[in-house]
């Protein structure tokens, strides 16, 4: 059963970790219906949040993939609620 969650990752050196983000990113593209991120050029910060739909295996494989990466912080939150 498929579930909604959205991801909040923040990216501590985004010229240094953004092409690694954005490849796994691109890994799951088909699970995202949902992306907004934000700049913090002045603190060399990158705030990133994304509304996925996918199995729970799924969203722990991409949040896993995410969060082994060096100055990247990643927390879940995932709906209650199954999806058909």
């Amino acid at each position: 059963m498929k579930r909604i969650a959205v991801i909040g990752v923040v990216l501590e050196n985004p010229p240094e970790s953004q092409d690694e983000f954005n490849s796994i990113v691109s890994d799951y593209s088909g699970i995202i219906k949902g992306r907004m991120g934000l700049p913090f050029s002045e603190h060399n910060i990158g705030v990133i949040s994304l509304v996925v739909i996918a199995d729970m295996d799924k969203i722990n494989s991409f949040t896993g993939k995410l969060g082994k990466m060096p100055d990247v912080s990643v927390k879940t939150v995932v709906s209650k609620r199954e999806i058909i």
